[in-house]
């Protein structure tokens, strides 16, 4: 599939300098002194939940404030918005797919946005199936039709997914679906499998009729999928400005992911608090599929959290480049900056924290 430009750089930009209304969440690291306090606007690549709860402890248990931080969270519409918005500086920082920001710094005069600390060790791509239609592994979407969305990141990687597993793309029939639609869709029988966020549509689905036995998440790093997934982005003049700023959000998001991992169940009652009318079953669901697939990976456990392995980088550039023509490829220094990252012992995090 041939990828398409980021529906022009500059537009979105100007756009997001206009007056575009984003979703401002309570977790401003509150009563705090402005003047002793470094300010900084994050923006969240979508509307809040728990896979973000190491963030937002990091706000509501005072971590960010301890650290010399005010820190106040909004929600832009997607991660190609929040990656705009910490290029222009609206966001000092973000949380982005870092996929996503590989193809945006590769657009004529993006500026130089970069990657400070991984998040989500594994992406979080996958096809979401009913097994009731004959689909329980990779193999199996041969000659079925899978609901895709626009803008849905995990299609992007499934031409490189594809050849990797020896499967025609051909045989597969994409239909494009609005995503109001996607998972009701599935629902109905209507597709045999959507392309989504395991994180996401796998949990969410669970509440639409579908019985959890006749779903299956064919999650991409289990078929060999290199990507890297959410990331912690900086704006490059706030970079080079603010260097123990980041190197102090770092930090508490780290602290705010072991207190996650220490007490999930009090850690989803946080974030609960931030959402309207979310399901705290729901949401515990989602936590603990977070952990245990994207974050806490056996590469986390043995290396620590945070960082990116130059020879998997490329490994996933060539798996990019399948879907996308590269004008310059970039290396791992041109998208990550590891220099905010604490030392390895510092960022070692484990299920039993």
């Amino acid at each position: 599939m041939q990828a398409r430009s980021m529906r022009s750089l500059w537009f979105v930009l100007l756009v997001l300098l206009g007056t575009v209304g984003v979703a401002r969440f309570g977790i401003a690291d509150g009563r705090a002194d402005p003047v002793t306090l470094t300010q900084i606007e994050f923006s969240l690549d979508r509307p809040i939940d728990a896979a973000v709860a190491p963030v937002v402890l990091a706000s509501t248990r005072g971590l960010f404030r301890g650290e010399g931080l005010n820190v106040t969270t909004t929600a832009a519409s997607d991660t190609s918005d929040a990656i705009a918005r910490v290029a222009v500086g609206t966001s000092q920082l973000g949380l982005a797919d870092i996929n996503a920001l590989i193809r945006f710094r590769d657009e004529p005069g993006a500026p130089p946005v970069k990657a400070v600390f991984v998040l989500f060790d594994k992406a979080a791509y996958a096809f979401i199936a009913r097994k009731s239609r004959g689909i329980n592994a990779l193999a199996d979407i041969e000659g079925k039709t899978v609901g895709v969305t626009d803008g849905d990141l995990s299609i992007r990687l499934w031409p490189a997914l594809a050849r990797r597993n020896k499967l025609p793309l051909k045989t597969v029939k994409l239909a494009q679906v609005g995503p109001a639609v996607r998972e009701p869709m599935l629902s109905a029988g209507q597709l045999d499998a959507i392309s989504g966020l395991s994180y996401l549509s796998g949990v969410d689905l669970r509440n639409r009729g579908i019985p959890a036995d006749d779903l299956t998440v064919l999650r991409f790093s289990d078929y060999g999928c290199a990507a890297y997934g959410k990331v912690l982005i900086v704006n490059p003049e706030f970079a080079a400005e603010q260097p123990k700023a980041i190197k102090a959000f770092v930090r508490a998001v780290i602290a705010g992911l072991r207190l996650t991992v220490k007490a999930p169940e009090q850690a989803v009652d946080d974030v609960l608090a931030q959402m309207d009318n979310g399901s705290r079953a729901v949401e515990l669901e989602r936590l603990h599929a977070v952990l245990s697939d994207n974050i806490l990976t056996s590469e986390v456990k043995h290396s620590g959290i945070g960082a990116i392995d130059p020879v998997r980088f490329e490994t996933s550039l060539d798996q990019i480049a399948e879907d996308f023509k590269f004008r310059h490829r970039p290396t791992a220094a041109d998208i990550f900056d590891d220099s905010f990252l604490p030392p390895a012992g510092d960022r070692k995090i484990t299920q039993a924290e």
